[in-house]
């Protein structure tokens, strides 16, 4: 049977709770298998299974890497996440990520207000969007295959029309969890379907744990040259500084630190790639970001609220966890844009489409 007739039956058989067949072989070392809402991605040679839940956000909830959670997921189940779900494991951020400076964006020289009384935007600082656990992604394919295992979903944001109520922009998003080499890529395209460019300012929110040792004793390395101060409701002041000031070296360990930070004109290789790692013993996790991510927040709240830093509202009371948040643009980006204050706003034009992937790749986890 061919991949692209596996991938329609994983549509159709998922109702009925059937396994895809498209599990790994003795002789395959990639598999993709749905049953229910659940896809399961595994690389047996790497021992890496990845769990997304396409009614939940399509969050990736679960990676395991040698038998180790690397992802944050402080529930007992699947069933009870989706009774009360939250930000947590590996979140996507629309149509904006990260905060606002009021209920309000600016876009082609236009502002355009929320409408609070809708519910899905909070005043008066706007944060992470309003997409983050919609039930309205739909699987279109489920592949395993020499080269990998993934699943796509699809978002229609222009069916929704308390959505286009807040963002008039109409648009597509697809999203790709594909698992090759060892690592775990996030492919994003956004296709623009309005008549009018539309800003990209979209991110992800991963909370990441390792178990080799306590979060104090992590390490983290942010490969960027620049750090924006924030104001006390954490959005940029428009003041910059290097990231020296803060992180000697690009590095802190986590000890030290209570971080909640944006930065940004990123360190990257001769492919535009820019890597950020947490490490701890033996195990470490990169996360790579492509040329069209051009931010990346680093929030990693001090359990004893000490250190160099800022800490965000309201952190959960259990915080062995770090997230690094690949971002296409820096908190506030739309209306800091719009005022002259952000010049790497990226837009789509009408018809155009947007993509780009980051990669978590880790390792040290066999030792």
């Amino acid at each position: 049977m061919s991949s692209s007739l596996l991938a329609r039956g994983a549509v159709a058989l998922a109702a009925s709770g059937v396994w895809l067949t498209a599990a790994p072989t003795a002789q395959q070392r990639h598999g993709a298998v749905q049953q229910g809402d659940i896809v399961r991605l595994t690389d047996r040679t790497a021992d890496i299974e990845v769990s997304i839940l396409p009614s939940v956000g399509n969050i990736a909830f679960d990676m395991q890497v040698a038998g180790h959670h690397v992802l944050r997921f402080p529930y007992q189940s699947v069933e009870e996440f989706k009774a009360r779900p939250a930000m947590t494991a590996l979140p996507f951020m629309g149509p904006w990520a990260n905060r606002l400076d009021e209920p309000a964006f600016y876009a082609n020289g236009q502002r355009y207000s929320f409408d609070l009384r809708i519910g899905n935007v909070r005043a008066p600082i706007p944060i992470h969007g309003f997409l983050t656990t919609t039930d309205a992604w739909r699987v279109i394919d489920v592949r395993a295959g020499r080269d990998g295992a993934s699943v796509t979903s699809r978002l229609d944001f222009f069916r929704q029309p308390s959505w286009m109520k807040q963002w008039p922009f109409a648009h597509t998003i697809e999203m790709t969890y594909r698992l090759a080499d060892g690592a775990l890529e996030v492919d994003t395209t956004i296709t623009n379907l309005s008549a009018d460019p539309m800003p990209v300012s979209v991110g992800f929110h991963p909370y990441f744990q390792l178990s080799d040792s306590p979060r104090d004793d992590w390490t983290i390395a942010i490969g960027a040259r620049t750090r924006w101060v924030l104001d006390a409701d954490k959005v940029p002041t428009g003041v910059t500084e290097p990231v020296e000031a803060l992180l000697p070296g690009g590095r802190a360990q986590l000890r030290d630190y209570n971080l909640d930070e944006v930065f940004s004109d990123l360190v990257r290789d001769a492919s535009g790639r820019a890597t950020m790692t947490v490490h701890g013993r033996t195990q470490r996790l990169d996360v790579v970001l492509g040329p069209r991510y051009r931010a990346v927040v680093a929030w990693a709240p001090n359990p004893r609220g000490t250190g160099r830093g800022g800490q965000g509202p309201s952190p959960p009371a259990e915080r062995n966890f770090v997230c690094i948040e690949p971002m296409v643009a820096i908190s506030n980006a739309l209306n800091m844009a719009a005022r002259g204050t952000y010049t790497e706003l990226q837009t789509v034009e009408p018809g155009g489409v947007w993509r780009e992937s980051f990669w978590i790749r880790p390792s040290g986890f066999r030792l």
